[in-house]
């Protein structure tokens, strides 16, 4: 796919022709890692015609952005086509505090209580958007799917997403990774030093059990 976004405008043309036709035939699908990489090669073209492409039949993306709290999701999905990954964080944790209510909005994080109450239709899309445009390597579902591969060992969970090594928590924001070369599974941020009940409760959240229609 870079291959063919290198040779030059041909080569957008064919991933810009591409995505209309599975978008005019309804066979597009929106999650699909490979359709989001071809939308972050063409926002990343940044040429006048991948721009008026975008604009005219993705305006907000590839991923419809529903929500079921009507929660705006469009500045989220511009910093993550961006790859602007620590702005991207920050406004995660916005969302979910939007979700919850009024008193988390105020205090900029959740209680463990809390998250519970987030939609699963809106905690999808948050992952899904970090999917996309992430070539699958962030999200919740990916940290659950890590989690659960330790056995929900939290000890051993940390270090493999690069929250903690040896005994210390890595500091943030500087000792993160905001891009593509961090491991899998380092994105999105949960703040640990209030204890693993929030994390935890984002693993098991229905989201990743209930049947999707």
């Amino acid at each position: 796919m870079e291959a063919i976004a290198q040779s030059g405008e041909e080569g957008l043309t064919l991933l810009m022709d591409y995505l209309l036709v599975l978008q005019s035939s309804q066979s597009l699908e929106p999650t699909n890692i490979a359709n989001g990489k071809i939308y972050q090669v063409l926002y990343s073209a940044q040429t006048d015609a991948t721009q008026d492409f975008l604009a005219t039949h993705f305006p907000t993306g590839i991923l419809p952005l529903e929500s079921q709290r009507g929660v705006d999701y469009t500045k989220l999905q511009t910093l993550l086509a961006k790859q602007e990954f620590e702005d991207a964080d920050r406004i995660t944790i916005q969302k979910l505090c939007e979700l919850v209510g009024d008193a988390a909005i105020r205090r900029k994080w959740l209680y463990f209580t809390e998250v519970q109450s987030i939609p699963v239709e809106d905690l999808r899309l948050i992952d899904t958007l970090w999917m996309l445009h992430s070539e699958g390597k962030f999200g919740y579902s990916v940290q659950r799917e890590i989690w659960l591969g330790v056995n929900k060992d939290w000890d051993r969970l940390w270090p493999k997403i690069g929250w903690r090594s040896e005994a210390a928590w890595t500091r943030y924001p500087q000792e993160f990774i905001w891009d593509l070369s961090a491991p899998r599974g380092h994105l999105p941020l949960s703040n640990q030093l209030r204890g693993v009940r929030v994390m935890q409760m984002l693993m098991t959240h229905p989201a990743w059990t209930e049947s999707q229609n």
